[in-house]
């Protein structure tokens, strides 16, 4: 795995460039993760816009909620892109080993891994989909383009989280290739 640090301590340019560099991570999974901590940073902005105004005190105590799970969805999902940097970096590892060598015994779980960080980041950005949706017309209506722009950056992290799962599936062994496929079709379901 490229040392390119913790994803939350890495200037945008220093990511973009450990992304772009010919290296198996950071990857798609990171981007999936950065991309929704972008989606909930975003939503974050409106919620401190919208907090202390008269116009939706009905609404403050929403809004206060909503400022803490979007702090917590944002790390989360930094340290899920993290995560999925490992994960796929001991699988990466595993499968150049040659065949017979007994560290290939940790292959099926190297895979499960790989396959549940995605799933995991998938749902927190399921999730944060739904509460931009929440805040629409209880946030500050003239931060509705930044709303919309959180909400489509959320959905976006989504499908892309969601392909790395998908691109892991085939390499599982039951039962946990129909467990994970199962829980990835009901999220997907949830994507709307």
């Amino acid at each position: 795995m490229a040392d390119f640090g913790a994803t939350g301590e890495q200037t945008v340019s220093g990511f973009l460039a450990a992304l772009a560099a010919k290296t198996p991570t950071p990857g798609g999974g990171a981007t999936a993760c950065v991309t929704g901590a972008l989606a909930a940073a975003q939503a974050e902005m409106v919620v401190a816009y919208s907090l202390g105004k008269k116009n939706l005190a009905e609404h403050q105590e929403m809004l206060a909620g909503a400022q803490r799970e979007l702090a917590r969805t944002r790390e989360m999902l930094l340290e899920l892109g993290d995560e999925d940097a490992r994960a796929y970096a001991r699988l990466n590892a595993l499968m150049k080993l040659p065949e017979g060598d007994p560290g290939r015994a940790e292959l099926a779980a190297a895979g499960e891994t790989a396959a549940t960080v995605p799933l995991s980041a998938m749902a927190v950005c399921v999730e944060l989909t739904h509460l931009c949706a929440k805040l629409r017309g209880k946030s500050n209506a003239h931060l509705v383009s930044d709303l919309d722009i959180a909400e489509k950056l959320a959905a976006a992290a989504a499908w892309c989280a969601g392909r790395n799962v998908e691109i892991n599936l085939p390499g599982l062994a039951e039962p946990a290739k129909g467990r994970i496929e199962g829980q990835y079709r009901a999220l997907q379901g949830r994507m709307g």
